[in-house]
Parts: structure tokens; sequence; C-alpha cells
């Protein structure tokens, strides 16, 4: 589990065989989870320089890979001791979106991201969103287009102020809407007779 604050603009080394090298100063243990622009993955491997991760085929080809190259974004898993300044955050992409517009307002910063439509149903307006692992909060949808509002501090802390439109991110919907929206398509499936059933369990 994560919450979507990056703790390190890391480094990329190399990345061949399912296999993603980090140059960083962090330094993990083997088996720990690491999320990589957001994307949850395992470390294999030490080294005096940094560290390696594996990705499976599945993880490829749901996130924006290649942006595995150059400066990442970087996060830990959380313990439980840590504070929760973000949102929940599991590090699970559901889809990628591409940026088409960057508008500077005084203050702020906006950026739309065109989502894909599987998506569509799990943006809601002032709730969460999971944007390359960095937690932000939707100022608007109207799909397909998600519009984010970033303060210079989130904007110089992250890798936001390098990106350029056309660019694709990893994008992890609200964990809460996404339980929800998986209980309503159940809903819809079954009767409420099994929606009540399905809901007790929580």
């Amino acid at each position: 589990m994560f919450s979507g604050l990056i703790r390190e603009i890391a480094e990329v080394k190399s990345f061949k065989n399912n296999t993603l090298e980090i140059l960083s100063p962090y330094v993990p243990n083997i088996g720990d989870s690491i999320a990589i622009n957001g994307a949850c993955l395992t470390v294999v491997e030490i080294y005096k320089w940094g560290f390696s991760l594996n990705l499976t085929s599945h993880t490829q080809e749901k996130i924006a890979i290649e942006n595995l190259r150059g400066k990442v974004h970087l996060e830990p898993a959380l313990r439980f001791s840590d504070r929760l300044d973000g949102h929940i955050v599991q590090g699970h992409i559901d889809g990628v979106g591409v940026l088409t517009h960057i508008k500077k307002e005084s203050s702020q910063t906006l950026f739309n991201i065109k989502l894909p439509p599987h998506l569509h149903h799990l943006m809601v307006t002032d709730g969460s969103v999971s944007v390359d692992g960095v937690s932000l909060t939707i100022t608007d949808f109207s799909a397909p287009y998600l519009t984010l509002t970033l303060i210079p501090h989130t904007l110089q802390n992250t890798l936001f102020h390098t990106y350029k439109p056309n660019r694709r991110v990893n994008i992890e919907s609200d964990v809460i809407v996404r339980s929800i929206a998986h209980l309503m398509g159940k809903m819809r499936k079954g009767s409420w007779e099994r929606f009540d059933a399905l809901t007790l369990g929580y």
C-alpha cells in the first residue's frame, strides 16, 4: 500500500529482460514493494548503487512502459506507523491516459488527460486519483477528459514540471470508488439480495 506522495525522483539504469534497474540512495530489502511511476513492483536484487525490480508481462501490458527511462517517481510501501497524507494507493494501474493540454493559471497549473472508456465511471470530481504514482484531486471530469490542478509545490517536487502534451501516464483510480463500482456491477448482474450479501462482508 502507498500514499501517492513521491519520496524520491530516481533514475533508471536499464530495463531489459523484464528487469528494471534503478539508481537510488534508498536501500530496500529483497522482496520489498516499491512503486515506480505508480506501479507496485518487487525488489529482487540490491546493489551499492541501487536495486532492481521485476515486471510481469501483465504489468508491462497495463502501464506506460516507454516512460521507464530517465527519471521516474519512486515511493516505498507504507509502514503501519506512517502518516497517510495522500490517499490509499495500491500500485495497481487501471489504465493509461494521454496528457492533452497543460495550462498555467497564476500560481497553479492545469493538466488535461484523456482517459480510456473503461476508466470513465471511476472518476469523481473532487475525488482522488493517482497519476504516475502521484496522489491528486480531480478538479473536473467531463468524459473523456480528466482535469487536475497542481500547486507549485507538487509541480516542482514531481516530474510533472517536465511533462509535455501526448505523454502517456499511468492511472490508478481511487480504491473506494473502484470497490463500489465493482459491487454495483455485481448488483446489476444479480439481485438486491446478492448485493446485500456482498456488502455485509465489508
